[in-house]
């Protein structure tokens, strides 16, 4: 796939429909839990991943805390043709040990989002959602935290390794994807989502998934997987075997690469404002399980 592929004819390729919806804004129109729409056909595609809003957080680095969400939101709005959906993973919110207030920064979240103009939008937690109450205001809010859905001939598996405050998807949640697995050919494509790297990128900073290996491990027999997650608020490309793993920017600050300095948010530099914040366009051609990232800035007003 090209990188920059003509939106008139990706349009016509995409045939751009319908909607569907796992984890929804129930009271913007988004349908809660409802069943996404199998989409066997092998069509290409494109989905935004907008990742670690920190919906919340005050102060430095970030002077345009309250502004980054809602201008990213902007620039998808005026996405054309528009993605095919949307997700985010992770990290909605800022952390709160008080669940009134992590109640109330849900709910602000829910009513930013809900200014896009794509209804297909679905949702991932991070630790700083879930890993105080288990993802229990989380679920009260977005649904299910951990979900398939099916598009255009591609199989999506979002996944929790959050809710536990150590780390791990946990023995329940692994038995479910086993199940999950079992039903697929072993050359059906398979995007993984998550919040935490799978991988064990830097455990000291919890940039790791306690039995990631465990998930890993399933995965390992299907020929086309790829894994996008959040976390790290940066890029990094990593390869466990055949299997590709996407980290995304964060949307409310940088923090510095695996081990180097102290793990503290970059500071702003008011010369280049929102250097290091983004989010990204996956365009998706099923037929060859290719995927083209493509990084978006985000831009001051």
């Amino acid at each position: 796939m090209k990188h920059a592929l003509d939106r008139r004819e990706f349009l016509r390729l995409a045939a751009f429909g319908g909607m569907a919806y796992a984890s929804g804004l129930g009271a913007a129109g988004y349908g809660p839990g409802a069943a996404a729409a199998s989409g066997a056909q092998a069509e290409d595609f494109y989905f935004v991943q907008l990742s670690d809003t920190h919906w919340g957080f005050e102060g430095a680095p970030n002077p345009d805390s309250r502004g980054t969400l809602p201008k990213a939101i902007a620039a998808v709005n005026a996405l054309s043709p528009p993605p095919d959906f949307i997700v985010f993973t992770g990290d909605l919110t800022h952390l709160t040990l008080d669940g009134k207030v992590r109640r109330e920064r849900m709910q602000q979240f829910h009513d930013i989002v809900a200014r896009l103009n794509v209804r297909n939008v679905r949702f991932l937690a991070g630790e700083h959602d879930a890993s105080v109450d288990h993802g229990q205001a989380f679920h009260e809010m977005f649904g299910a935290s951990y979900y398939t859905f099916n598009h255009k001939g591609v199989h999506f598996i979002a996944l929790d390794n959050v809710s536990d405050p150590s780390g791990a998807l946990g023995d329940g949640q692994l038995d479910w994807l086993a199940d999950d697995l079992a039903k697929l050919r072993r050359d059906q494509p398979i995007v993984i989502l998550t919040h935490r790297p799978l991988f064990d990128l830097y455990p000291a900073w919890g940039w790791a998934t306690r039995d990631g290996a465990r998930a890993i491990a399933m995965l390992m027999p299907f020929q086309n997987v790829t894994v996008f997650y959040g976390h790290i608020h940066q890029l990094n490309e990593h390869m466990t075997g055949h299997i590709a793993h996407h980290a995304a920017k964060s949307l409310i600050f940088p923090l510095p690469p695996p081990g180097e300095d102290d793990h503290q948010p970059l500071p702003w530099d008011a010369s280049q404002p929102y250097r290091g914040l983004g989010w990204r366009e996956v365009e998706a051609e099923p037929q060859q399980a290719a995927y083209d990232v493509q990084e978006r800035p985000v831009l001051g007003s």
